[in-house]
Order: C-alpha cells, then structure tokens, then sequence
C-alpha cells in the first residue's frame, strides 16, 4: 500500500507574537486574492504579517494591515505595499466569522501565510479573544517551567 505524502507547505509569513498576545480559539484557512506582482514578491519572503487583522466590509472578510513589499523588476506595474486584501471564504464561514466577531467581541489575527501544494496563497486566519497582562505573564510563567522541567529530566537521565 502506497504512503501518503505529508503536504508540503512554505510559509511566507508568520505572526509569532498572536499566541502570546490572544487566546486562539479557532481557525480557518482562506485563500487571498493577489496581483502577480504580489504573488512574485512573496515568493521572495519578505511579506510582514505581525500587525495585520482581518475585518468585515459589505459581508465579506478583508485583510488590513498586511506588507507585501514592491516588486522590484515590475516597475510601473507594482502594487501598494500595505492595501487591503480580500479574503476568500465560503459564505457560511463569513457568517460565523462576522457573528463572533460582532456579538463575542472577537478578533480575526492571521497566523500564517504559506503557499499550499498546489502553490496558491493561503493565509490561516484565527477567531482570538485578547489576552490581559496577568494572562500573558501565566502563559510566560508555564512556558518557563516546562523548559526548567525538561532541563531537569534531561540532567537526571
């Protein structure tokens, strides 16, 4: 019987900080709709996604805030670097989004953007509730801990 092959994934981008500063509660993968240029220049890996959300406009899903550098040989023909891009999402998905969005008092924080096996931009996006400082300082303590106990294990044997 023939194995599977694990799907190979490069990502672009990724936003460390999102799961130290939000409780992530779930996520979703959706596609991205890009220009050329856009695509060519994230190839490159330069594409900053750390202070970016995603917001609602019309009932569809936008993301806001994301750098996609110019593309250098593309002169004339280049993007903005910082526009707004639209998400795509199946409807029934736009609509829980938008719900927990408006009545939870949550937050859409992009992940990851990677390009798939079939070599299209995605961008996992995550439902997330804003964490308090004591919160923060909780997870720093547990991760510190766990660290110290795996010093410990290893130096017994």
């Amino acid at each position: 019987m023939a194995e599977k092959k694990e799907p190979t994934i490069k990502v672009i981008a990724e936003n460390r900080k999102a799961r130290f500063n939000y409780a992530i509660e779930d996520t979703v993968e959706a596609g991205i709709v890009l220009t050329g240029t856009e695509v060519k220049s994230s190839r490159s890996g330069k594409t900053t996604i750390a202070e970016s959300y995603a917001d609602s406009k019309d009932g569809e899903i936008w993301l806001v805030n994301a750098n996609i550098p110019e593309y250098l040989q593309a002169n004339r023909f280049n993007h903005e670097p910082k526009r707004d891009r639209k998400l795509l999402l199946h409807k029934k998905q736009i609509n829980k989004l938008i719900g927990a969005i408006e009545r939870e008092g949550m937050t859409l924080i992009p992940l990851k953007m990677y390009f798939n096996e079939r070599g299209k931009v995605k961008l996992q996006l995550a439902l997330a509730k804003g964490k308090k400082l004591h919160d923060k300082r909780d997870t720093e303590k547990k991760r510190d801990w766990a660290r110290e106990k795996g010093r410990l294990l290893r130096a017994r044997g």
